[in-house]
């Protein structure tokens, strides 16, 4: 009897023992999964977290869950941008001759009251490449002999030149700014841009005897007409009258709407010369 209580005792004693090593261990086991490792461990594991940190959100596909960048908004292609632009008109043609009076195609202006009318015949006619023109046609003149009564020489050129200019000038004011106040017509001449040879040149001498009004409309050009006719009868009061006073009359106001003639083929074509000869420098 004796004998068996001595191996009951040891035998709970044992699963006593076993007891506690369990519980010991299930302890350890909990410490270790609440953060107490060891350094090693421990370091390794805030490594592993900056590095996520420092990526983007990713999906069970691999792909990003944050929202996508805002994409620049592209804008549609105008009909109007510059290469699809014809008869742009620049200031000056050659960057020295004068070029005011020309409207680009397709271009809508308001209409000029007398104010902008006179201060336009003022840029021609005050412009410092009319000196230069000037002087040109006073040579040409003086070396047909025009007016006899202006002799040769330095003194005969000065008389040639001054006789030229106010020509010019008179003739300026009358066609763009005192005729067309008093029409109500548009001075400026308005290219066409497009189309063949003949039919533009075509349009830019008959733009001699048709003009807009400034409504917009068409009508007789009375501002190039009547103003260049006004202007070659003015002249009448500053030529010498030892000659026939009418057939002077008529050959000045032939040559100035001549001349203005020849300035309305080269403003409609010159846009395309400059695109083609010097690569829209000019």
């Amino acid at each position: 009897m004796g004998e068996d209580l001595k191996a009951i005792r040891s035998f709970c004693m044992a699963i006593a023992l076993a007891g506690t090593f369990a519980t010991s261990s299930a302890q350890a086991q909990r410490s270790t999964s609440a953060g107490e490792r060891p350094p090693g461990e421990a370091e390794w594991d805030r490594v592993s977290l900056l590095t996520e940190a420092q990526q983007p959100n990713a999906t069970a596909d691999g792909q990003s869950s944050l929202p996508d960048a805002p994409k620049p908004a592209t804008k549609p292609a105008d009909a109007s941008t510059p290469n699809d632009q014809y008869g742009k008109q620049p200031k000056r043609i050659l960057g020295i001759v004068p070029n005011y009076r020309a409207v680009s195609a397709n271009e809508k202006l308001p209409p000029l009251n007398f104010k902008g009318e006179m201060w336009l015949a003022t840029q021609d006619t005050f412009d410092y490449s009319d000196f230069i023109f000037v002087g040109a046609l006073a040579g040409v003149d003086m070396a047909s002999k025009s007016e006899r009564a202006f002799g040769q020489g330095a003194e005969g050129y000065g008389k040639y030149y001054w006789h030229v200019f106010v020509d010019g000038g008179i003739e300026n004011y009358m066609t763009e700014a005192i005729v067309p106040a008093a029409t109500r017509e548009d001075p400026r001449y308005y290219t066409l841009g497009k189309g063949g040879f003949v039919k533009r040149t075509s349009y830019a001498v008959s733009r001699l005897f048709i003009t807009r009004t400034s409504s917009g409309k068409s009508t007789v050009n009375l501002s190039e007409i009547v103003g260049a006719g006004a202007a070659a009868g003015i002249g009448n009061a500053y030529y010498p009258s030892e000659y026939n006073p009418w057939v002077k009359t008529y050959q000045r106001w032939g040559t100035q709407v001549g001349l203005d003639g020849i300035f309305n083929v080269l403003k409609e074509f010159w846009p395309d010369v400059d695109k083609a000869v010097f690569h829209g420098k000019y």
